[in-house]
């Protein structure tokens, strides 16, 4: 099985591309601690190498959640699928 996202902790709301995403591909993931589930989604847009995808939606002002932990906030609704970057999330590494 080849895999174009890994997804660091159970409950995580992101998978981050281990290789590019293409817009309409429908993509599999596993988890990076044991690979014991693999989670499909439809890319909505394409997703460099690198980047995040969302695994489920997240409503605007929502927790995204990696490494197990809330690492910023929506600023506008995600839906499963799309890209997860500086467009529709805020770090809440300095405070909001």
């Amino acid at each position: 099985m080849t895999y174009k996202f890994l997804i660091h902790e159970p409950g995580d709301s992101v998978g981050v591309a281990v290789a590019d995403i293409r817009a309409g591909e429908n993509v599999s993931g596993t988890y990076l601690h044991d690979h014991s589930r693999r989670v499909q989604v439809a890319a909505k847009n394409d997703i460099p190498l690198g980047h995040k995808i969302a695994l489920v939606a997240v409503p605007n002002k929502g927790k995204v959640v990696k490494y197990g932990i809330v690492i910023g906030g929506a600023v506008k609704e995600i839906a499963a699928g799309e890209h997860v970057h500086v467009h529709n999330v805020k770090s809440l590494r300095w405070g909001r």
